[in-house]
């Protein structure tokens, strides 16, 4: 059984080697491990710095397409790799390449598709108090629409069995996360989570500040949520106006 962790990067030099480098490279239940560097047009020593510290495979795209498409992009390279699980990890350390084993092992086990790292928002000191509840109240909305149970939903340490991955295929042009949990609850694969712990980390390049995530990634769930529940969505989006004609109606009625 092969197992390839992707690790989706953009000028990343000051971390890569040491990302790579953290992943171990024998585990129980799996026959080889290799390491996929998805370079999304980094501008530095990215794929230099990952080569040296040993990764087995680097995908370069040609200029920076986000982290979405860098996503999409390492699945399907890993799947053409042979690949039976799939681990995803970031290129800034935030996630200890020795937890790995422990994220894999309900797939080994046959109890999930897919597995994501509970980062246990709050517990992480170097969050602030704003992050924390926008990372809660996302994840709230994230299991309301995909009737999931995860507590993290935009963590990005995540596995899946090969079976999931190709299940699945990206829409958003911003991030996978949420877009991933929403399409595997509705399709009926199994998903599930575990505790993890992170490293401090530099300030996110996925956004530019708090508002700009929110609506990004509130258009994600709702792009999302409308492909597999069109009715419920359309009904959602029309009640604010039956209710104004309602109350207009009642107006005219009364006058």
């Amino acid at each position: 059984m092969k197992l390839i962790v992707q690790i989706p990067a953009y000028n990343e030099e000051a971390s890569i080697a040491a990302v790579v480098r953290d992943i171990p490279r024998l585990m129980p239940g799996v026959d080889r491990v290799e390491v996929l560097v998805i370079n999304d047009g980094s501008l530095d020593r990215t794929v230099e710095c990952a080569q040296q510290a040993g990764a087995d495979h680097i995908l370069s795209l040609p200029y920076n397409r986000g982290l979405a498409f860098g996503f999409q992009a390492g699945l399907d390279a890993c799947l053409r790799q042979g690949a039976a699980i799939i681990v995803n990890t970031d290129g800034d350390n935030q996630y200890p390449g020795e937890q790995i084993p422990s994220l894999i092992a309900p797939i080994l086990q046959g109890q999930a598709d897919i597995v994501i790292g509970d980062r246990q928002v709050d517990q992480v000191q170097h969050f602030s108090a704003r992050k924390r509840l926008l990372e809660r109240f996302g994840s709230w909305v994230v299991r309301m629409a995909s009737g999931t149970t995860v507590p993290d939903a935009p963590s990005g340490f995540r596995a899946y069995s090969r079976e999931a991955a190709l299940r699945l295929f990206v829409t958003s042009d911003f991030s996978y996360t949420l877009d991933n949990l929403i399409q595997a609850g509705k399709r009926g694969l199994k998903v599930t989570h575990v505790p993890i712990v992170t490293n401090p980390t530099r300030p996110s390049k996925l956004h530019r500040g708090s508002w700009h995530f929110i609506k990004r990634q509130g258009a994600t769930i709702v792009r999302a949520y409308a492909t597999y529940e069109p009715l419920k969505t359309f009904f959602y989006l029309s009640v604010p106006f039956w209710l104004v004609a309602l109350l207009l109606f009642e107006r005219r009625e009364l006058s």
